[in-house]
């Protein structure tokens, strides 16, 4: 199992924080290679599911997720449910009056045992990167967002 927790801050408040990063559809707009959409339910309830593709073309994988708790305008926790990525993802709004913090936090079953433990060694700075790089671009979309 591994752990990854990645955070930044925003200059909104915590309600247009919320509403940006549980804009199931427009996730693609600030995270890496992704595009994410919501395959039962509303996206914004407890136990609504949601499909997240990761890649280039059609080369990637999809990661499958369902919402375990729901709680506006803070906290949204999810359970992976697909093969290759297990576990569990919890994205956090921390209040700061008029701005606000993101957290984004991942416990995940590595695949393959010892195997996957390897190849995290080799992906994990990559992925850490890419969720860094992904959250300085959330901060932007967040700052202007706009619902549609």
């Amino acid at each position: 199992m591994i752990e990854v927790t990645e955070r930044v801050d925003i200059a909104a408040p915590a309600e247009t924080t919320w509403a940006a990063i549980t804009d199931w559809a427009r996730q693609g707009e600030w995270m890496l290679g992704t595009t994410v959409r919501v395959t039962a339910g509303d996206g914004r309830a407890v136990g609504s599911r949601l499909a997240a593709f990761t890649g280039a073309a059609r080369i990637g994988f999809t990661d499958t997720m369902e919402i375990t708790a729901w709680a506006p305008p803070h906290r949204c926790e999810v359970l992976h449910t697909g093969r290759l990525v297990r576990g569990t993802g919890l994205f956090e709004v921390v209040p700061r009056g008029e701005r606000s913090t993101f957290v984004w936090h991942e416990r995940l079953d590595l695949p393959l045992g010892a195997v996957g433990a390897l190849g995290w060694r080799v992906v994990g700075p990559g992925f850490r990167y890419g969720v860094r790089r992904s959250l300085r671009k959330f901060a932007e979309f967040a700052e202007g967002y706009r619902a549609t």
